[in-house]
């Protein structure tokens, strides 16, 4: 892989890349075409609010190449926040080249800054087999636990035309 990839947290500046890159990602695993105007005042959002979490990016020379969002669990159990993983994408042309493991060893760093953080969680699609092992050999494993979830009424996120 290029040494001339840099990680860092995301600014304000990298809200329209992360949102396309989440667009990106939400087509190519679940098949679901995002609603532009809320993918990007989702993004801006999470940006303008640290208390609920933040980006990290990966940039090669100036252009951001890859993300993955955090946001925060508490956990009374630990009393220590787990840092959820989320919305990962890695442009096509820079995976299979270990992007992926360096954003993840990133955020590690950040943790390990960070004594209030107690560990990591993220979800897969199940048919994932790709980014489960990818997980996997990042030392990451399984859970007990499944995911449920409800939305209120009404709440909306990609088009009508999407649905099956």
């Amino acid at each position: 892989m290029p040494q001339s990839i840099q990680f860092r947290k995301a600014q304000e500046r990298d809200a329209a890349t992360i949102a396309h890159f989440n667009a990106a990602m939400a087509l190519e695993t679940e098949h679901k075409v995002l609603m532009p105007e809320i993918i990007g005042a989702g993004v801006r959002k999470l940006l303008a609010t640290p208390s609920m979490g933040f980006y990290v990016v990966a940039e090669s020379g100036e252009r951001v190449v890859a993300s993955l969002m955090i946001t925060n669990e508490w956990s009374d159990w630990r009393c220590g926040l787990f840092w959820w993983i989320q919305s990962v994408y890695v442009e096509p042309a820079f995976r299979r080249q270990g992007v992926y493991r360096r954003l993840y060893e990133y955020v590690q760093q950040l943790a390990q800054a960070d004594s209030g953080v107690c560990g990591f969680r993220l979800y897969v699609e199940k048919d994932n087999t790709v980014a489960q092992q990818t997980y996997a050999s990042l030392g990451m494993g399984q859970t007990d636990y499944l995911i449920y979830e409800e939305l209120k009424p009404g709440i909306r996120y990609f088009t009508p035309a999407d649905r099956s």
